[in-house]
């Protein structure tokens, strides 16, 4: 298997190539990169920030066309396609590639209130206990390539406003349906929903649902907003995005090739999260004007120590995650 550790010993060769920018090449090789996000999401801005990477380091070598807004399926059939290699990339949320790829360590990420801000996060995401959490993935049948913050989750419900730890007690809430994820929901205390994605607004709006635990970006990007009348800010875990290539096509590949595609994941993250923190910021805002209550979670640090013990719990399922658990909860 070639990862990033056995490419950085190919040494100077792969070096001049990628420094050649004007190299004579073959036709273009057309691939594909499917996500599910709308074009003002951070998940869209990941794919288009990989490929501007990609084009910089090898001009020519790769047609790489994107298709967002879930024109080849949802959130898991992209990924589910990429790992039968029907798509040679796909972009994915974390919590959807464990589920797919049966690969727990992606979960560290998702650790309540491990990952402090998106500086922090962009630091783990570019360790090398980051970059061993995307290679695990290739026991699943594709490799990380770019982890990256698509928004600090919080908590937003269609009437009644979550002010303290005490009002999240019974409310139906959409959740992601990972292991990890239900037991942080059920040690608040509120009633998790397992759905997927696209069915967020229509489940808030006919009351299937009181409630989501969701980021600034798809209160836009999805028109939450107009269903979804206040928005408690918890920050209780980042929503990673993880872009990925094929296995089997990657290896593929030329040393050339495959340097380059790593390269470009590494590069594209902090562009990605630059996009990814301005839009919480400013966003917070323009649900404000949109008629949303913008709510500070009293007791927050309740919540903390509530959920603090499934840290350490989940640190047991895999040395990876222990190993990125305990350099993220070094001081700065």
């Amino acid at each position: 298997m070639i990862t990033r550790r056995t490419l950085m010993k190919t040494g100077a060769a792969v070096a001049a190539t990628l420094a050649a920018p004007n190299l004579a090449r073959a036709q273009p090789m057309t691939v594909r990169l499917g996500h599910a996000a709308n074009e003002i999401h951070p998940g869209h801005i990941a794919s288009l920030e990989f490929k501007k990477s990609l084009e910089t380091l090898v001009p020519g070598a790769f047609d790489l066309q994107i298709f967002p807004n879930r024109q080849l399926g949802d959130d898991r059939q992209n990924v589910e396609s990429c790992v039968a290699g029907t798509l040679e990339f796909c972009g994915g949320s974390g919590s959807t590639i464990s589920i797919v790829t049966g690969q727990v360590a992606l979960d560290a990420y998702q650790l309540p209130f491990l990952i402090r801000d998106y500086d922090h996060f962009a630091r783990m995401a570019l360790s090398p206990e980051g970059e061993a959490i995307n290679e695990s993935l290739m026991v699943g049948g594709i490799l990380g390539l770019q982890t990256t913050d698509i928004g600090q989750r919080h908590f937003a419900t269609v009437s009644k406003p979550v002010r303290t730890l005490a009002d999240f007690a019974g409310l139906k809430t959409r959740i992601v349906p990972l292991e990890l994820h239900k037991v942080i929901w059920e040690t608040v205390g509120v009633n998790p929903v397992g759905l997927p994605y696209g069915e967020v607004y229509g489940a808030l709006e006919t009351g299937t649902i009181d409630a989501c635990e969701i980021n600034v970006s798809s209160m836009l990007g999805e028109n939450l907003w107009e269903v979804a009348k206040h928005f408690t800010l918890t920050g209780h875990y980042p929503w990673h995005n993880v872009t990925c290539v094929n296995a089997a096509f990657f290896e593929g590949l030329s040393p050339e090739l495959q340097e380059a595609v790593l390269t470009a994941g590494r590069e594209s993250v902090i562009p990605t999260l630059e996009y990814t923190a301005k839009q919480d910021l400013d966003g917070r805002a323009e649900l404000e004007a949109k008629g949303v209550e913008i709510l500070q979670l009293e007791g927050l640090d309740q919540m903390k120590a509530k959920v603090a013990p499934i840290v350490e719990q989940w640190s047991g399922k895999s040395p990876l995650i222990a190993d990125f658990v305990s350099v993220a909860q070094q001081p700065s």
